[in-house]
């Protein structure tokens, strides 16, 4: 098929890694422009933007598409009989819904109608999903609202971060990809409506999510906690300062010691157990401290004794 390619992070790099390996011809990759990062806050380019140069494929970067003249006549010109699109982050205007013959195809990390939006992965786990996996759509002017195409599932261990399925996550899609492609072009493949009253909503994340309600139950912390990496990860705040607990684990401990409330957090053979929901336990194991590096637990211990009644919050 010829094709145009739309993505941005990592996640669509294996993607479009196989559909150029599959024989396809992609004539244009669309991607966010450059952003700033690092400490010297230079503008760096997208990994889909970096594959994309290296494999020789032509790359624009428009700020806006859904009043682009320009853009518009170069899609036109080039009679893509697909758009791909994964992880954009751009809405698709309606004119580049109906300009390709097979649509705008999306590869959604979810099984859809699960999880519409723009945080899927990280949503499952911190929910305490243990299955999800991938989905192929076309897209309309909905948010992930699309007819599916095809579906692939993956199991999530109970110890999984989200930083550790999306590599995962982006291969399974890859081949899904590849599959959907033939399955358009063979005629075998039959969209297939969403059940719209099973849908459920992960919606992008923010700062505040990572923050850690000790009202919650351990394994709920946890699993956000997992869900939330590497951002917003797991936060609260001690003495006027950010306390970022880098590794996390639910407590093998039952017992808490008398006069603690939830928040409250307290030391025990060199371990740091801090109090939630009804009186549970979670472990952390590596936190740090605004202003200092990431430690173990136990380092972080030395340096600073708890005092009784020491709090998050």
């Amino acid at each position: 098929m010829k094709l145009v390619f739309c993505g941005t992070p990592q996640f669509a790099v294996p993607v479009l890694d196989a559909v150029v390996r599959a024989g396809h011809e992609v004539r244009l990759v669309l991607t966010q422009p450059d952003r700033p990062s690092g400490r010297g806050m230079q503008l760096t380019a997208s990994p889909v933007k970096e594959f994309a140069l290296a494999a020789g494929i032509a790359v624009e970067q428009p700020a806006k598409i859904k009043n682009n003249e320009t853009l518009r006549a170069q899609l036109e010109a080039i009679r893509p009989d697909a758009i791909l699109v994964v992880a954009y982050g751009r809405i698709i205007p309606p004119w580049m819904l109906t300009l390709p013959p097979h649509g705008n195809i999306n590869l959604h990390g979810s099984l859809l109608p699960k999880y519409r939006g723009a945080a899927p992965i990280q949503w499952a786990i911190a929910r305490g999903e243990t299955i999800t996996g991938v989905t192929t759509m076309r897209l309309d002017e909905g948010l992930d609202t699309g007819d599916m195409l095809l579906r692939r599932e993956l199991a999530i261990g109970p110890e999984q971060t989200a930083a550790d399925l999306y590599p995962l996550l982006a291969q399974i899609g890859a081949e899904l990809m590849i599959e959907t492609l033939e399955g358009l072009e063979a005629g075998t493949i039959t969209p297939l409506p969403q059940p719209h009253d099973e849908a459920t909503l992960a919606p992008i994340l923010t700062r505040e999510d990572g923050r850690i309600d000790f009202s919650r139950g351990a394994q709920e912390i946890y699993n956000r906690w997992r869900g939330f990496q590497p951002w917003p990860g797991a936060w609260s705040m001690l003495a006027n300062k950010k306390f970022t607990v880098t590794r996390m684990a639910l407590a093998t401990k039952r017992a808490t010691p008398s006069g603690f409330e939830r928040g409250g957090f307290f030391e025990e053979s060199r371990r740091l157990y801090a109090v939630c929901g009804e009186g549970e336990l979670v472990e952390f194991i590596e936190v740090q401290l605004e202003g200092r590096r990431s430690m173990p637990a136990s380092e972080f211990l030395r340096g600073n004794a708890l005092q009784g009644g020491a709090r998050l919050g």
